[in-house]
């Protein structure tokens, strides 16, 4: 039987008339989110300074979690807006941008810092409010709050694992170099009760200014002490000055190593191969990780934001505290903040690092902990790694809170 030819153009009318009415209700539905009212979070981080060569990378790291939850409809029907204040590598600057993005913008969360001075600055404003704030770096410990998600490391996710193998592979002998304000004081602090607890020796401890390009002096003692190994605490560009000095002055990796706290492969990149390879870190992340999750990771990042861009530790836990926020304002369909930490307090993420879980007590992550070793190619050869998440413990249980903290605020250069 042959198809009447009225019949087929009545099925092609019908047809285009659907795909019309198709269109106008996916343009409906777009128009409809794009007019709710965004939901902006803020973001603190150094965007000049002597803190923007370490801190600017993170914002990109931000941005990326917060297209990839807009792009799978973001937050019931609304997106995710960035606020990003420059702090200006200036703690006290940076406190002023975080009460203006709480007060004047109407942000739901705050996302950044680095040093633990613009931390403290910023949580003082934070607890102000009761309002909610991811730190992303790894840091002293000695502090938490119910305000805060440290989703960096404390220090036995960290610097004391790394500590102690530098102790057990390089020698006892060892000096200190760390910026001098309060994470690189109370983290060799730490570092000092583990490493003299196994038989660790001293031979010297030197801070210097954030942002000192001046380490005549601190190399000089470095060659004529000869430790086994250094444990450097330096933060910002100061780290480029230091491995210029320790090269200048013949100082190989061979010779002494270097075991850093705050150089990731952003840092490597800026300080360049000549001056780092075979030199050491620690973290709990690495771009080198193989592993799917990550490897996924680190091809979206690079296809957003250029395939000579790097990764590193901080930059991926300030991505993972974007999910983990999102997450817990998916579940309760609110960003009510009583209700978002609740749930992120219960929180656990497949991240790029591996599989993290908030910790209920202390607001921190249970975290993998790695020993890089600095390659020519500006990445990390892993040569150590926890053999599971390590539970965070901001305050060693050797001391009492009230001891850690009266020791912490008679320390040179540390701040109420």
């Amino acid at each position: 039987m042959k198809r009447s030819p009225n019949r087929g153009r009545v099925n092609l009318l019908l047809a285009a008339v659907l795909a019309v009415v198709m269109l106008y209700a996916v343009w409906l539905f777009l128009s409809r989110s794009e007019n709710k009212p965004h939901i902006k979070i803020g973001v603190l981080h150094s965007l000049s300074g002597t803190m923007a060569v370490s801190e600017t990378p993170l914002v990109d790291a931000v941005r990326l979690a917060v297209e990839e939850a807009n792009q799978s409809g973001g937050l019931n029907g609304r997106q995710i807006e960035m606020v990003v204040a420059d702090c200006r590598s200036d703690a006290a600057y940076c406190a002023q941008q975080a009460e203006k993005l709480i007060a004047k913008d109407g942000v739901q969360a705050l996302f950044g810092c680095w040093t633990s001075d613009c931390r403290k600055a910023v949580k003082a404003v934070v607890e102000k409010y009761h309002h909610l704030l991811f730190y992303p770096l790894q840091y002293e410990g000695l502090e938490q709050s119910p305000d805060i998600i440290y989703t960096g490391a404390a220090p036995n996710q960290q610097i004391i694992p790394m500590a102690l193998w530098a102790l057990q592979r390089q020698g006892k002998r060892f000096y200190l170099i760390g910026s001098d304000y309060i994470f690189p004081r109370t983290a060799n602090l730490i570092a000092k009760d583990v490493l003299l607890a196994q038989g660790g020796q001293l031979l010297g401890e030197r801070y210097v200014p954030l942002g000192a390009s001046d380490m005549a002096a601190v190399v000089k003692e470095i060659a004529a002490q000869h430790p086994d190994f250094v444990l450097n605490t330096l933060n910002g560009d100061s780290n480029l000055h230091f491995f210029r000095a320790l090269h200048d002055a013949g100082i190989s990796a061979a010779k002494v190593p270097v075991f850093s706290t705050s150089v990731a492969e952003v840092a490597l990149a800026a300080i360049g191969p000549d001056l780092t390879t075979g030199h050491y870190a620690a973290w709990n992340y690495f771009q080198s990780l193989d592993s799917p999750e990550n490897k996924a990771f680190v091809e979206r990042f690079k296809g957003r934001f250029g395939k000579d861009r790097v990764l590193n530790d901080p930059m991926e836990a300030s991505y993972i505290g974007v999910k983990l926020w999102v997450a817990a304002v998916r579940e309760h369909g609110s960003t009510d903040l009583a209700l978002v930490k609740t749930t992120l307090a219960q929180q656990t993420l497949l991240a790029p690092e591996g599989i993290v879980a908030v910790d209920f007590d202390t607001r921190h992550l249970w975290k993998m902990a790695y020993v890089g070793k600095a390659r020519a190619d500006g990445q990390f050869e892993i040569v150590w790694r926890s053999a599971q998440p390590i539970h965070p413990i901001p305050f060693p249980s050797y001391r009492s809170r009230a001891e850690w903290l009266a020791m912490q605020h008679a320390l040179p250069g540390a701040k109420p």
